[in-house]
């Protein structure tokens, strides 16, 4: 399995190389995030909807499962640390399949719902601001878009 990895100092840089990585999404995209609680999965949901030229505040959905956002593409930011046992009655296959990005938080609690094609992202604590995130792409579409994004 492929793994592309970068180190960045602050959440800036996190939010930054997020929006780097919105640059080369297209609608359909799935991405799966992981890290413990504080390593900056929100932050870097954040940094896609920049990426995004999404102008709305992003936040954690923790309590509302789900929020959507509109710019350049739809964005559908998804929490199921709390839904993982009920996610398959929530209907958000069609998420997957639709005209926008779909990040969802904690994935692998719904691993045997998710895509069999994805981008799984680990972020890791490297120190008090510093983070090691992981890219690893599933299927020949995520493998190119880290080929491109780590050229």
């Amino acid at each position: 399995m492929k793994q592309f990895e970068i180190n960045t100092t602050n959440s800036e840089e996190t939010s930054q190389f997020a929006a780097k990585l919105a640059h080369f999404l297209q609608p359909g995209d799935v991405i799966a995030l992981e890290g413990d609680l504080g390593a900056g999965k929100t932050t870097f949901t954040k940094g896609l909807a920049k990426g995004l030229e999404i102008k709305r505040n992003v936040n954690s959905p923790t309590f509302t499962i789900i929020k959507e956002y509109k710019g350049k593409l739809p964005l559908y930011h998804m929490d199921v640390y709390r839904v993982a046992d009920a996610f398959e009655d929530l209907g958000f296959d069609e998420y997957f399949e639709g005209d926008g990005v779909t990040v969802v938080e904690w994935a692998h609690l719904i691993e045997e719902q998710l895509p069999a094609e994805r981008l799984t992202i680990y972020l890791y604590h490297e120190g008090q601001e510093q983070r090691k995130i992981a890219l690893i792409p599933k299927g020949n579409r995520y493998e190119q878009l880290c080929k491109e994004i780590f050229r």
